[in-house]
């Protein structure tokens, strides 16, 4: 038995399939200053037994470099590349600022550490490392109580002795001193790659949030001791508290990558393959496109820092329930970035927010009930509400229910540019998928965004506010391995490429077995590219059917670009592999079929705000529907975790797993 556990910005949630098979689901306010407190009063009020296996999706790492609270850290690198990090590449954060901003490296340039040692591009070792050098950097090290040193040499992917040799020489170092231990991370361990300053940004991601999780990991894996504790990763699976500690940098996405898995397995269990996914929770929106597989990527940025580690290719923006109204110097609105966060929280919330945000316009509307809030767990304030949003009234020169309404169309017009982002602008049509909202918020305004962009149908899970954490116990035991190889695509380079993935895969076999499972299901992928084009395209491979990665390139290339160049040479960069354990995913429940209509299940009418106006309502409690039943819009569903918008213009009907699929009557 698993328990899946998500740490969000408001809410920590928690997914449990208990010993009778039924599913128990729970939502802790979040406690920001020790993540580990929620979890922990959770776990009491489940009164979750020993013998349950955590699996957690966290945000330390995330918060730790959002924050710029992670260790001390340096960097050992080749002499003439201590200042990689601070030159970056020629992009420009913003293309319109006469004088951008870029952040700050993570490590200053007084901690940043050059040796004379050089190794080829072939691989050749021209200079040797001279190990006496580190003495006086060690030495610096202590007296500036440094906690956690990244060291990213030149070409170190191709030969990795020195940055090893290095390692040991620290550590034999700090046993026989009385300097503190340092976290060490080594780029030809983290991205054993090509390209420098990518490869030095994610080394340096690692070193730097490594001790703060490694930390936090420790002190919850006592306090859910004896029960046995794994991590959420951005790539879609989880792997040990031990590895997680020593290679943070691949938690980054570790929440939002639960509640893709969660969104895709639930919507291919009700059928459905190409669906858009949508999470909306109380501090952002994240959102992701899943064209029939999980969207891996390897180049991603994070607070404006590469971090090229396979991770799911999610969309973030800063509108969330939370997400604080105000007007600018010009007296324009904008929602967002800025959070109340879980303390105070929205004014509603009456734990002392007095600016308005949009979950106190979804009160005021109508659209949230304050006695229906975590299934009544959790009263909402409806006077410190419109008391919030008068003063945005106020401001703008309308009444406080037209401000509600533009704080709502305000955030959903951030959250519609995402999406667009995400499929428009990657050459995919969003009429073609089926859009699925989770998290708190995002049934909230899911029907909206899906009739802006022209979505036919959207898909509600059962427990659409805690999808995340069910992710989690969808999600399979999985490790990454990757390794620059620069060969042309040849008949003859296709056929070694079994011979060059063997190291990886019988390192991935290796690594599984020490984590306790007896065999591992492999998967590859390699990155190719035109012969100088300076960004690689990852494809998936087939062992043994090597000769149809050219191909396959090509047609990767012509959904990319919308074009492709048959008779052009291409190469092959890097090659990749997934290792993941075999798991059965939790039975999803089926729910009896419908005796009653669906009207049983209502719970009365209200006035709601929708289109400038208030509309005679229907209001239904969600865990009296049944398969088979249908109702239209305007209707408000309730359940414990989150609340389900359905405007006028919109037919429902619950399936046998009891989903709620939404379609828009129009596109019918």
């Amino acid at each position: 038995m698993n328990i899946g556990i998500d740490t969000g910005g408001t809410f920590t949630d928690f997914v449990w399939l208990d010993e009778q098979g039924g599913w128990r689901i729970h939502k802790e306010v979040s406690t920001p200053g020790n993540p580990a407190q929620a979890i922990l009063s959770g776990l009491a009020v489940l009164q979750v037994p020993d013998a349950v296996a955590i699996i957690h999706g966290t945000t330390v790492a995330t918060n730790a470099l959002l924050e710029r609270r992670g260790a001390r850290t340096a960097l050992i690198t080749t002499a003439g590349f201590r200042d990689l990090l601070a030159i970056g590449r020629q992009n420009r954060p913003d293309l319109y600022a006469l004088v951008p901003q870029k952040p700050e490296p993570l490590v200053p340039r007084p901690w940043r550490f050059e040796l004379n040692e050089r190794v080829s591009a072939q691989g050749d070792i021209l200079t040797p490392l001279n190990l006496a050098e580190l003495d006086p950097i060690l030495a610096q090290l202590q007296a500036e109580k440094i906690e956690s040193v990244a060291v990213c040499l030149l070409f170190s992917f191709l030969r990795p002795t020195h940055e090893q040799q290095i390692e040991q020489y620290i550590r034999e170092w700090t046993e026989t001193s009385d300097a503190l231990p340092l976290s060490i991370s080594l780029s030809s361990t983290i991205l054993p790659e090509y390209r420098e300053y990518e490869r030095t940004s994610s080394t340096v991601i690692n070193a730097y949030v490594a001790p703060k999780m490694t930390h936090y990991l420790a002190n919850l894996a006592a306090g859910v001791r004896p029960r046995s504790l794994a991590i959420m990763q951005s790539n879609g699976g989880h792997l040990t508290a031990q590895v997680a500690g020593e290679q943070a940098a691949r938690t980054v996405l570790s929440g939002p990558a639960g509640g893709i898995v969660g969104a895709r397995y639930v919507a291919g269990q009700a059928g459905f393959d190409q669906i858009i996914t949508f999470d909306m929770g109380g501090t952002s929106t994240d959102v992701a496109l899943c064209p029939g597989r999980l969207p891996i990527s390897t180049s991603g940025e994070i607070g404006g820092m590469p971090l090229c580690l396979p991770m799911l290719a999610i969309h973030t923006v800063g509108a969330g329930g939370g997400s604080l109204a105000y007007l600018d110097a010009g007296g324009a609105l904008h929602v967002g970035p800025q959070s109340a966060g879980a303390l105070p929280g929205p004014a509603c919330y009456g734990r002392g927010g007095s600016q308005a945000t949009v979950t106190d316009a979804n009160l005021l509307l109508g659209r949230l009930d304050a006695g229906h809030f975590l299934g009544g767990a959790m009263g909402l304030d409806g006077d410190a509400a419109a008391s919030a949003l008068d003063q945005v009234a106020q401001a703008l020169g309308v009444n406080r229910y037209a401000a509600a309404w533009d704080i709502i169309r305000v955030a959903n017009a951030t959250m519609e540019r995402a999406i667009r982002r995400i499929s428009v602008e990657r050459g995919y049509d969003p009429r073609h998928f089926t859009l699925v909202p989770f998290g708190g918020a995002g049934p909230l305004h899911a029907c909206e965004l899906a009739e802006q962009l022209l979505i036919p149908q959207v898909l509600i899970p059962v427990t659409p506010g805690v999808l995340s954490a069910l992710g989690l116990l969808a999600a399979a035991p999985s490790r990454d391995y990757a390794q620059t190889i620069m060969l042309p695509v040849t008949p003859a380079n296709l056929e070694q490429l079994s011979t060059l993935f063997t190291p990886l895969a019988t390192q991935a076999q290796a690594d599984g077995q020490a984590s306790g499972y007896r065999e591992m299901q492999i998967s590859y992928q390699v990155d190719m590219r035109y012969v100088g084009q300076a960004h690689e395209l990852t494809v998936a491979a087939v062992a043994g059917e090597w000769d149809s990665l050219l191909a396959r390139f090509h047609e990767a290339h012509q959904q990319r670009y919308g074009y492709q160049q048959p008779d052009k040479p291409v190469e092959m960069v890097t090659l990749r592999l997934m290792a993941a354990a075999a798991i059965t995913p939790p039975p999803l429940p089926r729910l009896d079929p419908a005796i009653k209509p669906a009207a049983a299940a209502s719970l009365g009418q209200k006035q709601v705000w929708f289109n400038e106006q208030f509309w005679e309502t229907t209001l239904y409690d969600r865990g009296q529907l049944r398969p088979g039943h249908t109702f239209t819009g305007p209707a408000i569903l309730y359940q414990y975790d989150s609340t389900t918008v359905i405007p006028p213009g919109w037919g429902a009907e619950v399936d046998k797993f009891g989903n709620v699929l939404l379609q828009h009557l129009l596109s019918q």
